[in-house]
């Protein structure tokens, strides 16, 4: 995650936009605890979720689109039905084309349950080519890196 810290010491305050998720029954495995896959769900949900409400995606008039390059995922702590977590986001680098999102997903505990990164380079929607951010892209996100 940040620069210099493990996944396991990461906290609530590092992380500048949050959502709540609430589990599912259906997201629960064998061993009665939500499955991996579900946390990415969880994850790309809040990432997508804090990107249009920043107007980093889908904003009027934008021609550019997102594409996941890189992700990564340390499960720490298994998470229940039922049980609503907190997802926090936060911007972990910010390149001419791309930026690094970090997140992480914390239940009861103030330690988190899973953290993730995803990089996200920025493209025409219809030629797939690399476009520079726009100053409004990077406004709307600038509180958030950390």
């Amino acid at each position: 995650m940040a620069e210099g810290r493990a996944a396991k010491d990461e906290r609530r305050e590092h992380f500048g936009w949050w959502t709540k998720i609430a589990s599912r029954w259906s997201d629960c495995d064998a061993y009665g605890h939500v499955n991996n896959a579900t946390y990415y769900s969880w994850f790309d949900t809040a990432l997508t979720s804090m990107a249009i409400e920043r107007g980093i995606l889908r904003a009027p008039g934008q021609t550019s689109i997102g594409l996941c390059v890189a992700s990564g995922c340390e499960f720490l702590a298994p998470i229940g039905f039922p049980e609503t977590v907190d997802v926090g986001v936060r911007v972990g680098r910010v390149g001419s084309s791309s930026l690094r999102y970090e997140l992480a997903i914390f239940s009861r505990a103030e330690v988190p349950a899973a953290v993730c990164h995803f990089t996200h380079v920025y493209v025409d929607a219809l030629t797939r080519k690399s476009v520079a951010l726009t100053p409004g892209q990077k406004a709307a996100i600038a509180h958030l890196v950390g």
